[in-house]
């Protein structure tokens, strides 16, 4: 693996009944597999910690919330297991939020590319900024967003994610993402979106914890499927990576 991939890192804090998980890369908070397999890990620790109440999931610095995949990653992948294992990253950590019995809120700061959205439509409850915009890039690049979608639809719904799937380069700004559903809360600054989350947290930690569990079965009905499901989307997206159509657009992509 190299340099670049190695780098970043997976951070878990638990203070006062609120575990928070942090990941940075500093590839705009790219995540290749070590850190996204670090980061299923984390919630499922979390999830089983009966210290914890409420869970917390943000990347660290000013910029981006997350770019997605790693494109170095990507491109180096050689045959069929090696892209479902690749593509099954994101996967792993949808599915382990999703069966994570505690509420997981999210803190997206700034942008959210290709996998970042799977990631922001997964979580519970989700703040957001103005600087959040969202991007669904991978049709662009000869691929298509399979293993996050069923995460995004669930969370805006089938319009709403085809229109981001099919129109693979084109932005859209935070208050789109939250007029679909994606974020519930923006804000116009950072600080702001931290003491709105803050006055949640603080009143989810006095509720009920086995009435938060419960309500969260709840939330997710009829997602019993997922890990089968994502796994047969990992391989779709693990064949088309190694056609010479996708090889190429990531390297073009990736000239730019």
């Amino acid at each position: 693996m190299s340099d670049a991939l190695q780098q970043g890192y997976i951070q878990t804090s638990i203070e006062e009944g609120v575990a928070s998980i942090e990941f940075f890369h500093p590839m705009s908070n790219s995540l290749p597999s070590k850190l996204l397999s670090e980061l299923a890990a984390a919630i499922t620790e979390a999830g089983t910690n009966d210290t914890v109440k409420v869970i917390v999931l943000r990347s660290a610095g000013e910029r981006a919330f997350c770019a997605g995949a790693s494109f170095d990653e990507l491109i180096s992948i050689q045959d069929l297991d090696q892209g479902k294992k690749f593509f099954s990253g994101f996967a792993n950590v949808i599915n382990a939020m999703r069966k994570c019995p505690k509420f997981i809120v999210g803190r997206v700061h700034g942008k959210a590319v290709g996998g970042a959205v799977g990631l922001a439509s997964a979580v519970d409850y989700c703040f957001a900024t103005k600087f959040a915009s969202v991007k669904l890039s991978e049709l662009a690049v000869g691929i298509g967003p399979f293993v996050v979608g069923p995460a995004v639809e669930r969370k805006v719904g089938l319009s709403a994610m085809s229109e981001l799937a099919i129109n693979a380069t084109e932005w859209r700004d935070a208050q789109w993402a939250h007029q679909k559903g994606l974020y519930y809360h923006l804000h116009d600054t950072v600080a702001e979106m931290d003491q709105a989350m803050a006055e949640l947290i603080e009143r989810l930690k006095g509720f009920n914890p086995e009435a938060m569990r419960q309500l969260k079965e709840v939330f997710w009905q009829g997602c019993e499927n997922w890990d089968q499901l994502l796994a047969d989307r990992a391989a779709i997206s693990g064949e088309l990576v190694l056609s010479e159509f996708t090889r190429n657009a990531i390297n073009a992509f990736k000239k730019k």
